[in-house]
């Protein structure tokens, strides 16, 4: 089911693969290097950030809509599985995670959440792994609310339940 550009309309909330949720605010035409294009003008309202995409290459990037209830329902049935975490270096295994982030797949986001969640009496986490673990946890709350209209707090207080009770 993807979208063609003109189904992308002014306050639809997008996935941007390298930002996460943002809202499309307008489309507008602008002159570059001569060129006369149409652009998407999403703005990232938490990081104080405006993109324009230009919209022939839109999906091409990756951009798409909020995924689907059913997506989310399996997001969060990923997060109660099992952490899997290879036996690779460290510097390996970020750069896995850090493409999953940047995927903008829900589904891949919520592997990173798992496998790099820690309950108080497991082992301290590194500064990369906390900052890993808090980009993808908020890719996944910010998707959750978008998609059920509910705030981020409540979004992540839903998943903050599931990892706990995976945890017990």
């Amino acid at each position: 089911m993807t979208k063609t550009k003109s189904e992308f309309r002014p306050n639809d909330f997008v996935v941007y693969p390298a930002h996460g949720v943002g809202k499309i605010i307008s489309i507008e035409e602008q002159e570059i290097a001569g060129l006369r294009m149409e652009l998407f003008v999403i703005s990232f309202e938490k990081d104080k950030m405006t993109l324009r995409v230009p919209t022939h290459k839109a999906l091409s990037i990756g951009m798409r809509q909020l995924s689907s209830p059913d997506i989310v329902t399996k997001a969060m049935t990923t997060l109660k599985g099992k952490a899997k975490v290879k036996r690779a270096m460290w510097s390996r295994r970020a750069q896995e995670y850090e493409q999953k982030i940047n995927s903008g797949d829900l589904i891949a986001i919520a592997e990173v959440v798992r496998d790099l969640h820690r309950t108080d009496d497991q082992r301290e986490q590194s500064y990369s792994e906390r900052q890993l673990y808090e980009a993808a946890l908020e890719r996944l709350t910010r998707e959750i609310a978008a998609v059920s209209g509910s705030d981020e707090m409540a979004a992540a207080k839903q998943v903050d339940e599931v990892l706990v009770a995976r945890a017990a």
